[in-house]
């Protein structure tokens, strides 16, 4: 998926061949919001101001932005994969959860997006 940041904010860009546009939303809020435009730089512009405009309406509001998380989620691994982490987890003398939340954490590091 294409994408492109503004203020912390997420927002996926898609094209529409069709109606000749550039679309997208800001993703991971509490709330519906896309922007559009012709050009790169219009899409841009408008995503800025949907970000802008969705922060304003927050604060006047009183409303949490950001989607909120539990920070549980269910994974689902083959038989093999999941052996493995078992046996790895066994050899770190931790627990399986807390094996797989060490290398999730890892990975999200290293894939940190730049805010």
């Amino acid at each position: 998926m294409n994408t492109m940041t503004y203020k912390g904010y997420l927002g996926s860009v898609n094209y529409s061949d069709k109606d000749q546009v550039f679309y997208g939303k800001i993703e991971g809020i509490n709330g519906l919001v896309n922007f559009e435009g012709e050009s790169v730089r219009e899409l841009t512009e408008a995503f800025h101001e949907a970000v802008d405009d969705y922060i304003a309406y927050c604060e006047e509001k009183g409303l949490v932005p950001d989607k909120s998380y539990t920070g549980v989620l269910n994974v689902r691994l083959t038989p093999a994969i999941h052996r493995q982490i078992a046996l790895l987890a066994l050899q770190e003398g931790v627990s399986i959860n807390a094996y797989i939340k060490n290398a999730v954490e890892h990975k999200v590091e290293e894939d940190a997006i730049a805010w």
